[in-house]
This record gives C-alpha cells, sequence and structure tokens, in this order.
C-alpha cells in the first residue's frame, strides 16, 4: 500500500515557496503521492442565505491541473485530483490540461473526479446542476476517447467532437480515472467505469465493506475483475481519534490495508495546526511510525 499526503489547501497560503518546500519535504520524509482538493469558486456567505457548505470564498483553493504542472518540475511525487467536479468544467479542457500534467511528471497522474455539491459554482460555471451524474458517464468515455485516439469523433447526449484530437497526448493512454462519492450509485458507477475508487468520509469497518461490495458486484456485472480497481484512503490528523496518537494513525493505516486499499493519504487540512512547520512536524511523526523510509 502506497502511502501519501492530502496538499493543505486551506492551510499553505499563497508563498510559492512554501508549496515547492513542502512537497519536496514530504517527498524526502517518504511519501509517494500528493492529493489535491478542488473548487474554482467559493460562495460569499453574505450573498448566499443560511450557507451550509464546507467551504466558502475565505477558504483558500490553488487550482489543480496549473499547481501539479508547478510541482512536476520540483518533486517526484506520484499526483491525483481528488477530486476534480468534472460535470462543471469542459471535458476537453480537462483532458488537455491532464494530458500536459501527465506528460510533464513523465506518467506520475491519476486523476480522481466525482460529481461535486456546489451549486453556485456550477451556476458560475455555465453548467446544469441536475444532469451532472448523467454527464459525467458520457464525459469519461470522452476523456479516455481523448487520451487515446489521435483523431476523436464523438456524438454524445451532452458531448460532440468533429474529427478532432489532442496533441501532445499523455504518456499514459489513458490516465487512470478515480471515481470518488458517498453514494450508491457513486460505488456502482464507480464500479462500472474507474480504475479505481475513492471512499468517501470512510474508515476501515462494516461501512466501507458495504460499500467495497457494492463496488466490486458492479464491476463483476460489467464484465471487469474487481482486483483490478484501486482504492484511496485517507486518514484525517486531528479527527477520528487520531488527534495525537500516533498509535491510532498505525491502527488505521494497517486497517486500510486489511480492507484492500491499494493507497492511503495522510490528511492534515483542518486539524487546528497553526503554522506549515506544525503540518510538517505532524507528518514527520507519522511517517517515522509508519516508518516510511523503509517502505
Amino acid at each position: 500500500m502506497e502511502i501519501g499526503v492530502v496538499f493543505p489547501q486551506t492551510d499553505i497560503g499563497s508563498d510559492v515557496g512554501a508549496i515547492r518546500a513542502y512537497a519536496q519535504t514530504v517527498e524526502g520524509l517518504g511519501y509517494r503521492h500528493v492529493m489535491i482538493y478542488d473548487h474554482v469558486l467559493g460562495a460569499d456567505p453574505a450573498k448566499h442565505e443560511n450557507w451550509n457548505g464546507h467551504y466558502d470564498m475565505n477558504d483558500a483553493f490553488h487550482e489543480p491541473f496549473v499547481l501539479y504542472g508547478y510541482l512536476a518540475g520540483v518533486c517526484s511525487l506520484d499526483l491525483m485530483t481528488s477530486i476534480i467536479a468534472l460535470p462543471q468544467r469542459q471535458t476537453v479542457l480537462v483532458a488537455k490540461q491532464a494530458a500536459e500534467v501527465d506528460l510533464l511528471t513523465r506518467g506520475r497522474l491519476r486523476v480522481g473526479v466525482g460529481l461535486g455539491w456546489n451549486r453556485v459554482e456550477y451556476h458560475a460555471l455555465g453548467k446544469e446542476f441536475s444532469t451532472r451524474g448523467k454527464r459525467m458517464e458520457e464525459q469519461i468515455k470522452l476523456l479516455r476517447l481523448l487520451w487515446t485516439e489521435p483523431s476523436v469523433t464523438f456524438d454524445g447526449t451532452y458531448e460532440s467532437i468533429d474529427g478532432a484530437g489532442l496533441n501532445p497526448m499523455p504518456l499514459q493512454r489513458p490516465i487512470p480515472l478515480w471515481y470518488g462519492g458517498e453514494s450508491e450509485v457513486a460505488y456502482k458507477r464507480a464500479g462500472r467505469v474507474a480504475d479505481g475508487w475513492i471512499p468517501d468520509n470512510m474508515l476501515p469497518g462494516p461501512k466501507l465493506d458495504e460499500a467495497k461490495s457494492v463496488v466490486e458486484s458492479a464491476a463483476r456485472e460489467a464484465g471487469r475483475d474487481p482486483a483490478t480497481l484501486g482504492m484511496q484512503g485517507r486518514i484525517k490528523w486531528g479527527k477520528d481519534g487520531a488527534r495525537f496518537s500516533l498509535e491510532r494513525m498505525v491502527e488505521l493505516s494497517r486497517g486500510w490495508e486489511e480492507s484492500g486499499a491499494t493507497h492511503v493519504a495522510i490528511n492534515t487540512m483542518y486539524a487546528e495546526l497553526k503554522s506549515m512547520d506544525e503540518h510538517i512536524e505532524v507528518l514527520t511523526n507519522v511517517a517515522e511510525a509508519l516508518d516510511l523510509t523503509r517502505a
């Protein structure tokens, strides 16, 4: 199982040197990949009555593909989007951006996609919120065509291309697509079409086992081998009983591995850490507890 980190979007700030130092330091500690959350816009709570979204305009979010283009030149970590809210973005542009990052990283990109939840963001980007699930399955088909075929003609319900293609192409053909979500519909979609899935808001245990069963059943029904699907877990420092307990971090890591996870990321966002030095201190202690230098 590969251990990585969640990029601390809301905490890291805008200092380019700090971003570079963070990536290079966690790589040096033995972490193998970095995950990044996606939001293009934050809603203004003063303009949206009873706003109860997870994030708003006061939470800083770096743009994943642009940031990963930068990180490709300063570290050798594997990079994963988790998740890009795919239906609110132009499919062809996502394909182009991802292909470029994959090329710059020499094939070290995984594209995690999901529906997203922010209606305000969808509206601002000119995309329909209510049909996002149906659109995304079509988008996944089109992304794979664009990443593998030099010329694509596609006439779908929502997407249309008449003889056009990407250049340059990605090194991975296609780039692995991972699916996130926390509903039975999402689990089934992951089993049918994804290369891996991202259990959301879960820990090892009965809930995860039940969701995994749905994913695997859907894969078999689609004629796919469930054993080929990756699984990306997360462990939140400061939540789930893990705060200031390295023993709990080790326990959860082992639990994910026993559950069949291929990847796990340590998440220090919103852990009441007051500086980037404190994020690094936590990740250093966790790396030592998990013995990552020997991994």
